[in-house]
Parts: C-alpha cells; sequence; structure tokens
C-alpha cells in the first residue's frame, strides 16, 4: 500500500471530522428528548477516529486497483454527505433534513461497501461498521426528530 496515498484520504476524514468539531451538539440538542439507545457522549469520537482510519484505509487499498471508477465515486460521495450532517443537523437544527443526508448517507456507504467488496474484499470488511454506525446514527436521529415534534416542526 502506498502510504501516501492513504494520506490524502484520512486528510478528506479529517475534513468531514472537522465540520463535527466545527458544529457541536451543544445545549439545543443536550435539551432534546432522545431514546435509551442513545451512545453515551465518550462514545462518539472514539467511533468516528476508529471509522475514520479504517475507511481511509480501505480507500487507499481500493485507489490503487484498477477498474475503481465506481469505488472511488461512493467513497467520494459518503464522505461528502459525512461532512455535510453536523452543519446541517447541529449548525441549522434541520432534524429532517439530517435524516434526508443520513438516508443518503446509507445508500452511499452500502455502495461503498459492495464497489470496494468486488475489488477487495478485506476494503469491503473495513467499511461494514461505518454501516452499522449510520444506521444507529439514523435510528438516533429519526427518533430525535419523532420525540420532539415541536422542534422538528420548524426544521425543513
Amino acid at each position: 500500500m502506498d502510504w501516501s496515498v492513504f494520506i490524502l484520504f484520512f486528510a478528506a476524514c479529517a475534513a468531514a471530522a472537522a465540520t463535527g468539531s466545527m458544529f457541536p451538539p451543544g445545549a439545543w440538542y443536550r435539551d432534546l428528548r432522545k431514546p435509551f439507545f442513545t451512545p453515551p457522549n465518550w462514545l462518539f469520537p472514539v467511533a468516528w477516529t476508529v471509522l475514520y482510519i479504517a475507511s481511509a484505509y480501505a480507500a487507499a487499498r481500493v485507489a490503487l486497483v484498477a477498474e475503481n471508477g465506481h469505488a472511488m465515486g461512493f467513497w467520494a460521495l459518503q464522505i461528502a454527505l459525512n461532512t455535510l450532517w453536523s452543519p446541517v443537523f447541529f449548525g441549522l437544527r434541520r432534524i429532517r433534513a439530517g435524516m434526508v443526508i443520513l438516508g443518503a448517507l446509507w445508500v452511499a456507504v452500502c455502495g461503498t461497501i459492495i464497489s470496494f467488496w468486488a475489488l477487495d474484499p478485506v476494503a469491503g470488511v473495513l467499511i461494514a461498521p461505518y454501516l452499522l454506525w449510520v444506521t444507529i446514527a439514523g435510528a438516533l436521529n429519526f427518533e430525535v426528530w419523532r420525540l420532539n415534534p415541536e422542534v422538528a416542526k420548524g426544521s425543513a
């Protein structure tokens, strides 16, 4: 593997992570009603760090494989959608729009897994935990929307 390629993909992941730190949950989110399965706050940075490292490593593996156009396209789409979610949900406080982004992100991560698996099964496996985490995030986003209808009304 070419580690300089890994660094490029990890830099893209770091940019996505930066939006999370620029748009932290804050008091608005803390005061919302949340479902019983809401992960503890400390788990989010730990999980995202592991997922971003695995994603960058998987992408670096696939980037050097021939016929990787769809795989790299899906990877680019998922990291763009990932980057978009925090500013929309926490920054703009658009719960419904966050749900739409998470739905699209879930599809993009599925596409990434399938296309990576076809080129490099190890890379596909490395992305799989990301799908689980996005599934949990989607369920959490949906439940926050459902449990806070008065807040969600104003969030197109």
